[in-house]
């Protein structure tokens, strides 16, 4: 067990919904005039919620992109929404669409500053430039993620599908850096 907790903030959750429909996108613009429709530039639709705070990509083929929320949970709402909205403006959606959480982003504080030149070195699966990028990349395979990690003893989570293996990626790799003593924490005197 790491001797300093990591605080963890989930930033961003990337859900993937389908209506397993056709939607026209042009009557959700009659019925919504605040959403933002240009298909010349972009053929999605996109329908922003001030509560959660999200913005979700419709496109007519029915599927769905929602960002910005922060926790499955919130998604998973800020969907249903979004389909409780469109089916009040006069939508006819058919049946529940189904949801799935594509990415998880996180970001986190290990309260101690780490050698990424050794971290480099003894972790394997890594990638360090400091001449192109400050953070050293780290591939995790269990939970299956990939880690920026900076010398700061800050760090971004990213390609978790579950919150749990967010905070399971952390603290397992936490335990790593203290175990092959690469994070230093600062002595209070």
């Amino acid at each position: 067990m790491p001797k300093v907790k990591a605080i963890i903030k989930i930033e961003n959750v990337v859900a993937s919904a389908t209506l397993n429909q056709k939607v026209d996108l042009n009557a959700v613009v009659r019925g919504f005039p605040g959403v933002e429709y240009r298909p010349e530039q972009f053929p999605g639709l996109v329908f922003r919620l001030k509560r959660p705070k999200t913005a979700t990509l419709i496109f007519n083929s029915g599927k769905m992109v929602c960002t910005g929320a922060k926790s499955e949970k919130e998604a998973r709402r800020a969907v249903m929404k979004v389909v409780k909205e469109l089916k009040k403006g006069g939508i006819i959606i058919i049946s529940k669409p189904e949801l799935k959480i594509q990415n998880i982003v996180a970001s986190a504080g290990l309260g101690g500053m780490i050698d990424l030149e050794k971290a480099a070195y003894d972790l394997g699966k890594t990638m360090y430039e400091p001449e192109q990028f400050p953070g050293l990349i780290y591939r995790m395979a269990e939970p299956k993620v990939v880690i920026l990690l900076f010398a700061s003893g800050k760090l971004v989570c990213t390609g978790a599908k579950r919150e749990h293996d967010v905070y399971d990626a952390v603290h397992k790799l936490h335990g790593i850096l203290e175990e092959q003593d690469l994070i230093f924490y600062e002595q209070i005197t």
